[in-house]
């Protein structure tokens, strides 16, 4: 099955201003986001991909656009699933004054019972983003083959709650991970198992390329396995 490459969208002015932006129209990437999306091309140019897909929002289609400019023969498609949260009530708020309410330790602390006042709750945030996932390596593999490589530009909460269901994890325990703006996360599923090969990377990319030694070639029944990360 395919690799997927997860990429946060770069910081924009909700960011740096504090805010809880979820759906709210006009957040854009601030300075330093629209540095990091110049930088993604670079960072990528050694990983074939198949295909982009992105979030709706703003901030997330102006994450792709060099990259889209870059490598204008690579598709482009939108899925609102791995849109941001729907926050509800919540959205366009100070964090700092969110901080006060009840529910926000509920949130931190056991995020599967958390459903935001005229919004969504994690559960299903995360539902439709697997989902949406699982759809999506059921394409790629279809139409470019098991070893391919797509992206996805999606959004903080969205990319750990991917990261927590590839892992196994409880959703309760998908706020002990992080990504920065503009990182990268790659999944590499297989028939049996996904393989988390970044978490929150920064850096060099190159090694996301395609080999034949990669994760899932062939499982180890126990030690760990050498092709694995």
């Amino acid at each position: 099955m395919p690799t997927l490459i997860l990429v946060r969208h770069g910081r924009s002015t909700a960011n740096t201003g504090g805010v809880l932006a979820g759906w709210t129209p006009g957040v854009a990437l601030d300075a330093r986001g629209t540095a990091q999306a110049a930088a993604l091309p670079g960072r990528l140019r050694d990983v074939p991909l198949a295909a982009a897909v992105t979030s709706p929002l703003q901030r997330c289609r102006e994450t792709l656009a060099p990259l889209a400019a870059a490598r204008p023969e690579l598709p482009l498609h939108t899925d609102e699933r791995i849109g941001e949260c729907h926050y509800g009530d919540w959205s366009g708020r100070k964090l700092a004054e969110l901080g006060e309410d009840p529910l926000m330790a509920v949130v931190q602390q056991h995020p599967s019972a958390a459903a935001f006042p005229g919004g969504e709750s994690i559960r299903a945030m995360q539902a439709r983003a697997v989902d949406a996932v699982r759809e999506w390596n059921g394409r790629i593999e279809r139409e470019h083959g098991p070893e391919a490589v797509y992206l996805m530009c999606s959004h903080g909460d969205i990319i750990k709650s991917v990261v927590a269901d590839a892992l196994g994890l409880h959703l309760d325990h998908f706020q002990r991970i992080h990504a920065d703006p503009c990182s990268v996360t790659a999944i590499r599923y297989t028939r049996l198992r996904p393989y988390l090969l970044r978490l929150g990377d920064t850096g060099e990319l190159a090694g996301l390329a395609p080999h034949e030694d990669a994760p899932g070639a062939g499982d180890s029944a126990v030690g760990g396995g050498a092709g694995a990360p």
